[in-house]
């Protein structure tokens, strides 16, 4: 609950709050539900709006310019961003722009255009929103970034529903889903949920035995592929 007492509570919860990887993991899909109630514990009685967003864990990424030289691709401009969600989608019962105004989804990130993204050094704002557009893009395209102006569900200004897609690609690590109530463009209530993806069998032995034998797992990869090129020159051979 975010101000006075007067101000309704919200009670999150997931459909899964551990997801496991394993081989032939082909995504899954969550669904993010609750109710909001006043704090004698009954229903809140009043219009609001239900925004959901869902984070991934954070990592460093570098995003580079594509430019054509002598009709080849090369690498041109890049810059680099100290954090960047893995994964972000946002769901809301209806279009961001009608429910706050920019100051407000700037201070919550309560859509993609609001993403903050830290760049790493000193870099013209407008080059920054340039990278940012373009990784934004490129994390659209791979099922990784979302927007859902209407993927939130209210039934009776008490319980809603949000149903959110993870696909394959996802990175392993702590999810938070955190949900706000607004009403005339003002956060009246926010709670947050914590998701865990992990890897479990073969994959989840090939992680921890690659963050924790780096050496090892560098020259087994190494004579693995020289094995394999090996093996199959021979049978090219016999061909």
């Amino acid at each position: 609950m975010l101000s006075g007492q007067r101000d309704p509570i919200l009670v999150p919860s997931v459909s899964q709050d551990d997801i496991q990887v394993q081989q032939g993991f082909t995504g899954t899909e969550l669904l993010l539900f609750g109710a909001i109630l006043d704090p004698t514990g009954a229903r809140a009685g009043r219009d609001y709006d239900i925004v959901v967003v869902l984070k991934g864990p954070t990592e460093p990424i570098a995003v580079r310019e594509k430019e054509r030289v002598g009709g080849i691709w090369v690498n041109a401009q890049s810059t680099a961003f100290q954090s960047a969600p893995s994964f972000f989608a946002v769901a809301a019962s209806r279009p961001i722009a009608d429910i706050v105004d920019e100051r407000t989804a700037a201070i919550y990130e309560l859509g993609l255009d609001y993403l903050q993204l830290s760049p790493s050094g000193t870099i013209d704002p407008e080059e920054q929103a340039t990278f940012k557009a373009g990784l934004v893009d490129l994390r659209s395209r791979q099922g990784l970034y979302k927007q859902l102006p209407d993927g939130v569900q209210i039934s009776e200004q008490v319980l809603y529903q949000a149903r959110i897609s993870l696909p394959s690609n996802v990175q392993t690590g702590t999810y938070t889903a955190e949900t706000f109530a607004i009403t005339r463009g003002r956060v009246i209530a926010s709670a947050i949920a914590e998701v865990e993806v992990r890897k479990v069998g073969f994959e989840r032995f090939v992680e921890v035995f690659a963050e924790q034998q780096s050496l090892f797992y560098g020259l087994l990869a190494v004579f693995m592929s020289v094995g394999m090129g090996w093996v199959a020159g021979r049978l090219f051979a016999m061909i």
